[in-house]
């Protein structure tokens, strides 16, 4: 059953809880892979994620390597949307992203959220 709406998942770590984050990629990935529209919001230190580079240095045990989750997502279809005040905070700019990860202010995921999609949080 495909959802026109499609699923946030709300990713709040990144290098600070590698198995939070490892399990937020897994649900991602399979929702996308379920033909899910799905984004993955980048806020507080999830925004690490985004940056070059991150993702390599992250594998949990138990997990696929987090950079295998990460470019299976985006190959798929999935997007990032990264919070720019936590960016910002971090030092993280656009420049600084891996591919399928965009900058966004708080707007674009009320957006989302407004037309209906469901949302996870980890």
């Amino acid at each position: 059953m495909t959802s026109m709406n499609g699923l946030v998942v709300n990713l709040t770590h990144s290098v600070d809880d590698p198995d939070r984050c490892s399990v937020a990629m897994v649900v991602a990935g399979a929702s996308v892979a379920s033909e899910q529209k799905t984004t993955v919001f980048l806020s507080s230190e999830g925004t690490r994620l985004a940056a070059k580079g991150v993702a390599d240095e992250l594998q949990e045990d138990g997990f696929a390597p987090m950079s295998q989750l990460v470019s299976t997502f985006v190959d798929a279809g999935g997007t990032f949307l990264v919070c720019s005040p936590c960016a910002k905070k971090r030092g993280i700019t656009a420049d600084d992203l891996i591919p399928g990860a965009s900058i966004v202010g708080g707007a674009t995921l009320v957006a989302l959220l407004a037309d209906g999609a469901a949302s996870l949080s980890f």
